[in-house]
């Protein structure tokens, strides 16, 4: 194979990629499907391209449109042919989000997930209903005195939150 089509393969390969960052997550349409870490990778076999792709869980019922979007927002770039290939293990995790999706999600209005906080200011109000204690910043004011109201929210992988401070409610996407 010659060097230009190394680079053309390449380049296909890239654009796919660009293409990717565009399409959105259907039940967090602030997020792109690569902001979340759902597109493991893409992969060249010949003419066709592999679109490689981990569900942020085996029973998320957006997958089947997220595979849709994905197809069609290739082949609508004219990169395909292109097929979608489900990697479920190592299972999706929440640490797969990037930097650029979770402040997305802030802006959104959805916390970010996070992990528990050891260190909170002592002035922090954390009020859960359940088993498990974590600070989650309001994502409109930012601060730590919240409280979990329900352990979902509009979709499996949310709760739903409220600021003791500015009153407003919010959803938290759940760490996994």
């Amino acid at each position: 194979m010659s060097a230009a089509a190394v680079a053309t393969e390449s380049d296909r390969v890239k654009q796919a990629w660009a293409v990717l960052h565009g399409v959105l997550d259907p039940e967090v349409p602030a997020l792109s499907v690569c902001d979340l870490g759902i597109v493991r990778d893409v992969i060249e076999h010949g003419d066709e391209l592999e679109l490689v792709l981990t569900p942020t869980y085996s029973g998320c019922p957006a997958t089947e449109v997220i595979e849709h979007d994905v197809l069609a927002a290739v082949n609508g770039a004219g990169l395909g042919p292109a097929k979608v290939t489900l990697r479920r293990a190592p299972a999706w995790t929440t640490e797969w989000i990037s930097a650029e999706g979770r402040r997305k999600l802030s802006e959104y209005g959805i916390a970010p997930p996070g992990t528990a906080h050891a260190d909170l200011p002592q002035q922090a109000t954390v009020r859960v209903i359940g088993r498990r204690s974590e600070a989650v910043a309001c994502p409109r004011c930012a601060s730590l005195h919240t409280e979990r109201l329900s352990a979902f929210g509009s979709t499996a992988c949310k709760s739903l939150y409220r600021c003791l401070s500015c009153r407003e409610p919010f959803e938290h996407f759940k760490p996994i």
